[in-house]
């Protein structure tokens, strides 16, 4: 699938990046979010989601979707195991979703 007028060549090309995206659990129900691309939740509140778009526009389609002041913050990884969080007591399935690519 084309990406919309304006992506940049890496989301015309489809490349995905891996990224870690907190928001507060507190304000909006985790299942309510559109997230953008392949995800998995790491905790509460907390997702690993794999997405052709950059890091600043998958950022604020996920602000517009939260209100006001909602605490967010999303960070790409590496997606190789070398560049994986190291993590314990997180959502079941989370290191096999990274393994399953």
């Amino acid at each position: 699938m084309k990406a919309a007028t304006g992506a940049s060549e890496a989301e015309d090309a489809g490349a995905m990046t891996l990224y870690w995206l907190w928001h507060d659990p507190a304000v909006a129900p985790e299942g309510a979010l559109d997230l953008h691309g392949d995800a998995h939740p790491f905790g509460p509140g907390m997702w690993l989601v794999r997405s052709p778009l950059t890091r600043s526009k998958l950022y604020h389609r996920i602000k517009w979707q939260l209100p006001e002041g909602t605490p967010l913050a999303c960070a790409p990884l590496g997606d190789d195991p070398a560049g994986w969080p190291k993590f314990k007591g997180m959502e079941a399935g989370a290191l096999g979703w990274l393994r399953g690519g």
